[in-house]
């Protein structure tokens, strides 16, 4: 099969325009695999690894490649082609500078264009960002790093450096934020109002926000921390600085903490911190219990959906009462003898937790890339076994494709394969909307839900599928029309991710009582 290269020098893009043109040209006829990343010696060892990429590469890390493997040269030429053509579209879909206006060549030019700019938003390789972070800060601006492939080290250097200064580093790896309204990397666009967000995970910061939005309420700011910033090592520099900044602005009444659990010494400073904000703080670590975060001016919250439930009783000023757990209604397929367990297919790592650490609950034989509670660590990613969860986002997934947020394909084709075993009997699906997000990802998974249930027809059986959609009415896909044209597939659609985990498990489990009787 061949692969062919091209080099665009001294050229650069953001990973999230790169990750939409890969996927752009990917999807295009006889191509099988392609990948547009800066030439760093990180990617260039992934794509080989992928197998898109031998010998070596006349490149420098501020070069573009663009690679394309298919099933003939001219398929593969024409990818290569259309990926020249988008790179010469210009690094985003804003705003185009007036003709004799030239880009700034570093952070201190731009500062000087625009001298009231408090906040940087750094997406450069890895190997470059701390530096250019590090810039940022000793010029007095807030920091949002996008870039992965920072150092620990260089993770406590840059916080050591914003506490010193009273400024703000979210990240590194940082996918969202809401600053004022503004959404950042992958980012819903919610309604602005009282709650304030600080959250580890992104995909955590885009279910809360989106409830709170649905529920009519509105945030403030939503602050990501990157996911390294509980770990001891880090001290939770970040949202203690993201507590202090939100309990000082007037505009939030609320607060919210989305994370894994911190390291016990972190949470305990979080925890105090947020006590002694002065304000209704709702903290929902997965997998801690009510116990471990209680205390005063703190409520815990074991889902995301049960936090941005509480968070908008609160700023309402009214009683939270929690209820039993919420399922849609449905009518569960007719599901042969042998069919018995679920299978989650994530592009969400936060929602595949969640999910996980649900499931566990209820279910035996669990299995995860991101082992919670009762599951155990899947000994092989590429292939289920038990009751099954994945997160299509990790990097055994990722390495030379794009984020599943935007490349829907090895979902799909796993998708397929999943419905296919005679021992399934519910797919598990999350789809996410917002910026940054596959522009209709509805649309990309229409045909693989049909031919998942006609590969289980063929069998003799029916499948259910069950998902959620994590966005709003404003995000540019339309939450509307992907839910309608979900639902119209015959996918069960519930509420949030909880509700989809309890109702994927609850068609388990009343299967299982119904074969044993």
């Amino acid at each position: 099969m061949p692969a062919l290269l091209r080099i665009v020098h001294n050229t650069y893009r953001d990973s999230v325009s790169l990750m939409q043109l890969s996927a752009r040209i990917a999807g295009l006829a006889g191509v099988q695999q392609a990948s547009v990343v800066m030439a760093t010696e990180g990617n260039l060892a992934l794509l080989r690894e992928a197998g898109l990429l031998e010998g070596v590469v006349e490149a420098s890390p501020s070069d573009l490649l663009a690679v394309a493997q298919g099933d003939s040269e001219d398929a593969v030429r024409a990818a290569l082609d259309e990926a020249e053509r988008g790179l010469a579209g210009g690094a985003s879909a804003g705003p185009r500078r007036a003709p004799r206006e030239s880009a700034p060549r570093s952070i201190r030019m731009a500062l000087e264009a625009q001298p009231d700019a408090n906040l940087a938003l750094i997406s450069t390789p890895g190997e470059y960002a701390a530096a250019e972070a590090l810039k940022a800060l000793r010029l007095g601006l807030n920091v949002m790093l996008f870039s992965d492939n920072v150092s620990l080290a260089d993770e406590v250097l840059l916080k050591r450096e914003a506490e010193a200064r009273g400024l703000l580093v979210m990240g590194p790896d940082c996918g969202t934020s809401i600053i004022a309204g503004v959404p950042l990397g992958f980012a819903n666009a919610v309604r602005r109002g009282p709650i304030g967000v600080v959250g580890a995970s992104g995909t955590g910061l885009q279910q809360v926000t989106s409830l709170v939005d649905q529920a009519g309420v509105g945030v403030s700011h939503a602050l990501g921390t990157g996911g390294r910033d509980l770990k001891a090592d880090v001290g939770g520099a970040t949202m203690l600085r993201a507590i202090d900044e939100l309990a000082a602005d007037a505009g939030t009444r609320v607060i919210v903490l989305v994370s894994k659990p911190p390291a016990r010494a972190v949470a305990e400073k979080v925890l105090a911190r947020a006590s002694a904000s002065g304000k209704p703080v709702i903290a929902c670590f997965l997998g801690a219990t009510a116990a471990e975060v209680e205390r005063g001016g703190v409520r815990a919250a074991a889902t995301l959906e049960q936090a941005a439930a509480m968070a908008v009783a609160a700023a309402r000023g009214e009683p939270y009462t929690a209820d039993a757990p919420r399922l849609p209604h449905f009518t569960g397929p007719r599901l042969a003898p042998g069919q018995r367990y679920v299978r989650g297919l994530y592009s969400g790592g936060t929602f595949c937790y969640e999910a996980t650490l649900l499931l566990s609950q209820t279910l035996e034989d669990v299995h995860s890339n991101t082992p919670v509670g009762g599951a155990a660590a899947l000994a092989d990613v590429w292939q289920s076994r038990g009751h099954t969860l994945v997160d299509l986002g990790g990097d055994e997934f990722t390495r030379g494709r794009p984020h599943p947020m935007i490349d829907h394909r090895l979902r799909n084709e796993r998708l397929v394969r999943e419905a296919a075993d005679a021992a399934v009997a519910v797919i598990l699906l999350d789809v996410v909307l917002g910026y940054g997000a596959h522009s209709d990802p509805a649309a990309e998974m229409l045909p693989a839900l049909r031919a998942a249930r006609a590969a289980a027809q063929r069998g003799g059986r029916e499948i259910a599928l069950v998902g959620f959609v994590c966005g709003t009415e404003r995000d540019p896909q339309d939450f509307a029309r992907q839910s309608a044209a979900l639902a119209e597939a015959g996918v069960i659609l519930a509420a949030s991710n909880a509700q989809a985990a309890r109702t994927a498990a609850t068609i388990a489990l009343r299967h299982a009582e119904t074969a044993r009787n």
